[in-house]
């Protein structure tokens, strides 16, 4: 890329995610409230917020993807996995590998720091259903859209500024990483450093498959799996998303091993299937 197109790119990018954010969310808070009687004070997240914020991401990440083909002449093909082709068969085993672990985790922070939530919190309400449908049928949309954004577009665009492939990666790793952690807008150090983790973490998985299927299944198993139990033990009530100071607490260290333990999951997937490329030559 010529030295100017990362910046153009990372800037341009996630000044759009945030402006797409912002416009379909104030226009679905506006009917809400002169449609449906929403209270304008209001911060939960209803069926229609969340269906507008996980187009918007999905959408960013489509338009990062045409735009590094357009920039640095990189087709849809080669940005999802280089040098081999992008595999389905690949994107399921980690996708099923990885819903198993987070369906773990979530059991063993529950056991040993339980939530407020608990089975009596469960409400089967039109909210609930509306949340559950918006979180299966477009979290995985939101999921490959932020994956295409800084792991398929701003971490290769950043890494280019260095010729030598090491330190490339460590540059294109440490700031597609800063920007994630920073992007989900929490200031609790405990919150932070997940969010912190998990980038580094996708980050590490895309450069041990040469590929964006593991991290876009882990991404998908952790937001869809989170996303559906949020929604169903909130006694039918619409979502909280609190990322303020005090939210986090040590019983974020299970999700942080979680995402430790997928990376492990990932390169032993690859290694296996290295030694048995090289068993059938």
């Amino acid at each position: 890329m010529p030295w100017w197109a990362p910046i153009l790119l990372t800037i341009g990018l996630l000044g759009l995610m945030l402006i797409l954010q912002l416009v379909t969310v104030t226009a679905v808070t506006i009917g809400e409230i002169m449609l449906l009687g929403r209270d304008p004070d209001s911060t939960t997240l209803s069926p229609l917020m969340l269906l507008a914020v996980n187009l918007s991401l999905a959408l960013t990440g489509v338009i990062a993807a045409v735009l590094t083909r357009i920039v640095a002449k990189v087709p849809l093909r080669t940005l999802l996995a280089a040098p081999h082709r992008p595999s389905a068969g690949r994107l399921g085993t980690c996708l099923t590998i990885f819903t198993l672990l987070v369906l773990a985790a979530l059991g063993i922070s529950e056991l040993l720091a339980p939530q407020p939530q608990s089975i009596s919190g469960v409400a089967l309400t039109g909210t609930t259903i509306g949340l559950l449908a918006v979180a299966l049928l477009t979290t995985p949309l939101q999921a490959a859209g932020e994956e295409l954004l800084f792991r398929g577009t701003i971490m290769p665009a950043i890494s280019s500024w260095v010729r030598p492939v090491r330190p490339a990666l460590v540059l294109g790793v440490a700031v597609s990483t800063v920007l994630f952690g920073i992007s989900h807008a929490s200031i609790d150090p405990w919150l932070l450093a997940y969010y912190t983790v998990f980038g580094l973490s996708m980050a590490v998985m895309a450069i041990i498959s040469k590929g964006l299927e593991a991290p876009i299944a882990f991404h998908v198993a952790n937001n869809v799996v989170m996303m559906a139990i949020g929604s169903v033990f909130n006694d039918g009530a619409e979502l909280t998303l609190d990322r303020s100071v005090g939210m986090g607490g040590p019983f974020m260290l299970t999700f942080i091993a979680l995402d430790l333990l997928a990376v492990g999951v990932v390169w032993l997937i690859e290694r296996r299937r290295n030694v048995s490329s090289l068993n059938a030559e």
